[in-house]
């Protein structure tokens, strides 16, 4: 995405906290579980779907909400979405439409359901990759204008090949719905080619590229 949600690489946000813990508040942990367990069931529920909706938010409120505010408004989105509940429904705090709870589970339960959410991005992809290891590439200067994985710092810049990681789903298509594996590389690049002098000369960034954000110089 070209908007302000691809933060990747802007100055002017201060130093990220390395010792926050994983929840401030409750509420979260129960965001993050009804993500976790319901991802898998929303209609395109792709996980490249799911970021691109949370880059749909209007720029004022991405900046404003924390990062779980984030997961909670989108996921409620994309419920009202798929028909699941109405936004009436939400404002008000009731629904018409009762049904019966389902029988709890207990921990088991719960455990058995998310490992088997377990996911593989991986696939078959008759074409040749058109890189090898030790090749230097350069990326795209624009690419997909809804989502992308090609971070805005990384555009245009000249990095190597590092290693060749088979074919993965593409994610600029799966936010759309088409499931296409693409050629995925590690690709390594200067520090100070991305962050100008100021860098340490000795830093590297490494990042995993598809084929398609890639060029030879």
């Amino acid at each position: 995405m070209d908007g302000i949600h691809d933060l990747g690489g802007m100055e002017g946000f201060g130093p990220i906290k390395t010792d926050s813990p994983p929840f401030t508040y409750d509420w979260e942990r129960r965001v993050w579980a009804i993500v976790q367990n319901t991802r898998g069931g929303l209609e395109g529920g792709t996980i490249d779907w799911w970021r691109h909706t949370i880059e749909c938010m209007e720029p004022s409120t991405y900046l404003s909400v924390s990062y779980f505010e984030k997961w909670c408004l989108n996921q409620m989105t994309q419920f009202i979405d798929c028909g699941t509940f109405t936004l009436e429904e939400v404002v008000s705090g009731e629904t018409t439409r009762l049904q019966d709870p389902p029988a709890p589970s207990g921990v088991n339960g719960a455990l058995a359901r998310l490992r088997a959410n377990e996911v593989f991005f991986d696939g078959p992809n008759e074409t040749p990759p058109a890189f090898s290891e030790g090749d230097v590439v350069r990326t795209l200067a624009h690419v997909a204008a809804s989502h992308t994985r090609l971070p805005r710092y990384a555009r245009e810049k000249t990095g190597r090949i590092l290693a060749y990681r088979g074919a993965h789903m593409f994610p600029d298509t799966s936010a759309k719905g088409a499931h296409e594996p693409r050629h995925l590389y590690t690709v390594d690049f200067s520090a100070c080619d991305l962050w100008g002098d100021g860098a340490d000369p000795k830093d590297t960034v490494t990042l995993d590229l598809w084929e398609d954000y890639l060029v030879r110089p």
